[in-house]
């Protein structure tokens, strides 16, 4: 299995377009993005590929990073920065299944799958929605896949498993989640190679947040910043408890201070993954 990390970034992305902060510009200098959240995985002994999430940013992530069109594509939920992109697919792709879950959400009254199919009908000839229980394994480019779960008010969100069955090779998503993640979906995503979680913020922003920070740990260090992200202390309290074998914060936002932005074990763009 080979993971590469297309977008690492949250909905505006770093550098932000117009933005002149510290931690923009030295994303500019390093030569570095954190584009809309988005994950190649390659199944190397099938030759098959599969996309997590359909970043605005598809285009570009893909001539950047150099990895063949996917296969299939799963969708975690309908923010637009994890679902706009799928309009790229066409004249791209022909026949692509995108999996999706298929419970009702009451902010929409919609599944993911019932969205995709309304929002993208006209490319009805171009990809077939495939929609999928919530913890149940369906295969996919030769790997066994399920959706589990999370915390991401007010809309429905999903983490995903992704798990080669001949190599046993697993790697886990979060989605985007605060750190509120049931007990049986953190069950499903423990013990992965690689966890990518999201951490959009330090805790320490948490009192720039209306709302402020939820689910402090015993230091009473928040956990989740308002109440639809991990702060990085939350996604990393998370990580230990899943007992990853290694971990990287994605869905990171602009605003970690310049001299934290870059340190480990926060994403960038184009890192790659064997597992």
């Amino acid at each position: 299995m080979r993971v590469t990390l297309l977008g690492t970034g949250d909905t505006t992305g770093t550098p932000t377009v117009g933005c002149d902060c510290d931690t923009c510009e030295a994303a500019r200098e390093r030569g570095v993005s954190r584009s809309r959240f988005s994950v190649h995985v390659a199944n190397e002994r099938t030759g098959e590929s599969l996309l997590v999430d359909f970043s605005p940013d598809f285009r570009q992530q893909f001539l950047a990073a150099d990895v063949p069109l996917p296969d299939a594509g799963l969708v975690t939920h309908i923010h637009f920065d994890h679902l706009d992109g799928l309009g790229n697919v066409y004249r791209l792709v022909d026949g692509l299944p995108v999996h999706a879950p298929n419970e009702t959400d009451p902010a929409t009254d919609e599944s993911v799958a019932e969205t995709i199919r309304r929002k993208y009908d006209y490319l009805e000839d171009r990809i077939g929605v495939h929609a999928r229980d919530p913890f149940e394994p369906f295969e996919t480019c030769g790997f066994e896949v399920r959706f589990v779960p999370v915390d991401h008010p007010p809309l429905v969100c999903y983490g995903v498993v992704i798990e080669d069955p001949e190599t046993g090779a697993t790697l886990s998503l979060t989605g985007d989640t605060s750190y509120d993640v049931p007990e049986r979906s953190r069950d499903a995503l423990a013990g992965a190679d690689l966890l990518l979680a999201d951490a959009i913020v330090p805790a320490s922003l948490c009192e720039h947040h209306p709302i402020g920070g939820r689910h402090e740990g015993p230091d009473g260090v928040p956990r989740t910043f308002g109440t639809k992200h991990m702060t990085r202390e939350g996604a990393l309290a998370l990580a230990d408890e899943l007992d990853a074998d290694r971990t990287r914060l994605v869905h990171l936002a602009h605003y970690y201070p310049a001299d934290e932005a870059f340190a480990e074990p926060l994403a960038v763009d184009g890192e790659v993954y064997e597992l």
